[in-house]
């Protein structure tokens, strides 16, 4: 008998953060927002997620940018946020840990969730799982 997919265990999240790019009117000499916003999340991680920064997300004109991922899900790429976006972040984290599909729902991301999609990647695969 099949388990019930509602009832799966969570995925462990890994959230990459941009430390780097900054916004052209932001002061050059202020801490960078993704690093505030790592700064934040380092703070308030909760267990079953892991935090990362990144030298960059290659996303510099939709600065500050998360990628969220997790083993045998979609992995996600939002820009457009701010330093103090660390609650939705976690939020949204928390919706692809969840996930029964590896899909991170639309229904419940925080609106920077909604409109601020740069891209999803499908699972990675090893090179014998993708030939077939």
């Amino acid at each position: 008998m099949r388990a019930d997919p509602s009832q799966a265990e969570p995925h462990d999240v890994l959230i990459h953060v941009c430390v780097t790019c900054r916004r052209a009117d932001d002061d050059a000499d202020a801490p960078r927002p993704g690093a505030r916003l790592h700064r934040a999340l380092a703070d308030a991680l909760p267990a079953g997620m892991a935090l990362r920064p990144v030298e960059c997300l290659g996303n510099c004109r939709r600065s500050c940018t998360v990628a969220v991922s997790a083993p045998g899900c979609w992995t996600y790429v939002f820009g457009d946020l701010v330093a103090e976006s660390g609650t939705e972040v976690l939020a949204a984290a928390a919706l692809l840990a969840g996930s029964t599909d590896g899909l991170m729902p639309w229904r419940g991301r925080p609106e920077p969730f909604k409109r601020g999609m740069i891209a999803r990647i499908p699972p990675l695969l090893d090179h014998k799982e993708a030939a077939e």
